[in-house]
């Protein structure tokens, strides 16, 4: 299982980064002509945020790292053991597969209003159909539930710290993101709001 579990990780994170992430900038930058990435260095709470939800992710890739080539270093991060069981194995493998792809259709539902953070030099699109016709949120709802997937295959303290932090600065984002969309869509967004629900 362990040869098979390295590989599905190594894929998979290549597959997140460069689909999720690269090619989505990509083709946003392709069809606007802007860089959709809104995070910047300032004290703001939306940029701090940022700072620390991307220290979540480089840590989702060190603990890929640790646990594929340098096992014995993977066991500082004191994993598990008794949470690591075949069945939790196959159902971590399960959200990460399908909250990927769930990614990949709300990305493709938002299409050139996509963005990575509040993009306030833009009047984006509210968009209300697709994925988004029932849940607000569905692209963070499926980076959510990508962490509590990562947590089963490898269970460990660190994991389990990734999980809790990632899932409370998505909290936090989610409603960044609606007060700024309250504030350049007003009733428009107000009425989705009282259709559609925060996560599902």
């Amino acid at each position: 299982m362990n040869g098979i579990l390295n590989y599905f990780l190594l894929i998979y994170f290549i597959f997140f980064f460069g689909l999720a992430f690269v090619w989505r900038s990509y083709l946003v930058w392709k069809t606007t002509g802007m860089n959709p990435y809104k995070l910047g260095r300032t004290e703001s709470a939306h940029d701090y945020i940022g700072v620390l939800f991307r220290a979540v992710l480089a840590a989702c890739v060190l603990v890929v790292i640790l646990y594929i080539f340098f096992p014995a270093g993977y066991r500082f991060l004191t994993p598990i053991d008794w949470l690591n069981h075949p069945v939790l194995i196959w159902i971590g493998i399960g959200l990460l597969v399908v909250s990927l792809l769930w990614i990949l259709i709300a990305q493709s539902n938002m299409g050139r209003s996509w963005r990575i953070g509040v993009d306030a030099d833009v009047k984006t699109d509210l968009i209300q159909g697709g994925l988004f016709s029932i849940s607000r949120n569905p692209i963070f709802l499926g980076m959510r539930v990508m962490l509590i997937g990562f947590f089963f295959i490898l269970p460990s303290a660190l994991t389990f710290a990734i999980w809790l932090l990632g899932d409370i600065l998505m909290q936090i984002q989610v409603r960044l993101e609606e007060a700024h969309l309250r504030e350049l869509h007003v009733d428009l967004y107000n009425a989705y709001a009282s259709r559609v629900r925060r996560w599902l």
